[in-house]
């Protein structure tokens, strides 16, 4: 008789690899390990023969880069959702999507359980299992480090695991940070970050980004194209998708931008201390930001504002496939019809600077915005203007004078005698 299947979400690392031999030992399930490439810059070849070894039934490796770049990092970016006013949301956007493509596989592998390796503190837990309930109610979800079966409460402990059942422990034994990468960022968390008064050790830590002090002393000059609030060219040159976040990566990395130093609240409760090195993204926010300036009309892009911090939560939070995501993402497109254009940046040293903008549907009217009187706009139009806005103001202290107390009082107050020669 053939074995319930379980799909486990699997990177290579220690965790994921510790528990193929553990889900078989405790669960005697047909594991089959799903690797999910959304810009790590792993040898998948070599996972897969990991994930075999280790004695998994069968190994998939997908290739979800493209997808996330455009169903998830552009949707974000559109927003200019930021979470806690710093955090581009690296791991935060690609979750769902590996969450969906799990489903996806436990459905054509008719698997009964998903596992996956998310810790009982992170975020990731949240964010693996919402996708899931969403997509696949019916299928039981194993967090390995909740069971009840799991007694390993270590990566010491999870090295001599594997070591006893003489598998190759995929890591060296002296700690390092704790680290997630994608093609839209790579995140760091532990050691001397553990406690906020040390300051990151950069020079050791950073893969992705120069250090700013020793970034090109000249500087350099990026252009980016828009149509509709999506990048779809640099310098110049048409991209796809995967090209743009390639080649600006590159770009600001060399020139030490998108550094983040952070202490969040995660959804869970509790703060963390990470540092997120997100180049490319970095360059495509301060862009597509002075595009929205340039486009969107000012009512529009306040409340656009409230949109992106709420999306921020919601991504964040692991809640991308809901019914509110999916209305505040319609009228986040509604808003970017006419996001259309280029801007050129200026990258220096771990700044970025606007050097200049241009688009069809600019709001931007130099008749009007010019110190020179023009045809559309007299200086004498703003009387009735301030008039009509400062009538409640001026009815409000004729009030408080008449009565002789209030505000009207207390700002007479505040009025200062002041030298008269």
């Amino acid at each position: 008789m053939s074995k319930d299947k379980v799909i486990l979400a699997y990177s290579g690392g220690l965790d994921t690899t510790v528990i193929i031999p553990w889900l078989k030992e405790n669960y005697d399930y047909d594991v089959i390990a799903v690797c999910i490439d959304v810009g790590q810059g792993d040898d998948w070849n070599v996972i897969k023969k990991r994930a075999l070894d280790t004695g998994a039934a069968a190994c998939y490796v997908v290739d979800a880069r493209e997808e996330y770049i455009t169903e998830y990092i552009w949707p974000a970016l559109k927003a200019n959702a930021v979470y806690e006013d710093r955090y581009l949301l690296g791991t935060s956007t690609a979750r769902p999507l590996i969450g969906k493509i799990l489903v996806e596989y436990a459905r054509q592998e008719k698997a009964v359980a998903i596992c996956h390796g998310a810790t009982g503190k992170g975020n990731d837990q949240v964010r693996f299992e919402l996708a899931v309930k969403a997509f696949a109610p019916d299928l039981k979800v194993i967090a390995a480090w909740r069971d009840s079966k799991w007694h390993m409460d270590s990566r010491d402990a999870e090295i001599k695991y594997l070591e006893d059942r003489k598998i190759p422990v995929p890591m060296k034994k002296d700690q390092s940070y704790s680290r997630d990468e994608n093609i839209w960022h790579l995140s760091h968390e532990g050691l001397e970050l553990e406690e906020t008064e040390n300051e990151p050790n950069w020079k050791h830590m950073l893969k992705l980004t120069t250090v700013p002090e020793e970034a090109p002393e000249a500087g350099e000059y990026v252009t980016l194209d828009f149509e509709a609030g999506v990048p779809v060219a640099v310098n110049g040159k048409k991209m796809t998708a995967l090209e743009i976040m390639t080649e600006l990566n590159k770009i600001g990395g060399r020139n030490g931008v998108g550094l983040v130093d952070i202490c969040e609240n995660r959804c869970v409760g509790m703060k963390s201390r990470g540092v997120y090195e997100t180049p490319g993204g970095a360059i495509l926010y301060y862009a597509h930001e002075m595009l929205d300036h340039l486009c969107l009309d000012r009512d529009t892009y306040h409340y656009k504002q409230l949109i992106a911090q709420r999306m921020s939560e919601l991504i964040y939070d692991g809640k991308w496939f809901t019914t509110l995501m999916d209305a505040l993402m319609a009228f986040v497109d509604k808003t970017q019809e006419t996001v259309t254009g280029w801007v050129k940046l200026k990258l220096y040293k771990g700044s970025i600077r606007g050097a200049g903008s241009h688009s069809p549907y600019s709001l931007y009217n130099e008749s009007i915005a010019s110190f020179t009187t023009g045809d559309l706009y007299d200086h004498k139009d703003a009387q009735g203007f301030i008039t009509l806005m400062g009538l409640p103001l001026k009815v409000r202290a004729m009030m408080e004078q008449k009565a002789g107390i209030g505000q009207a009082v207390l700002n007479s107050a505040q009025l200062k005698k002041r030298p008269t020669e």
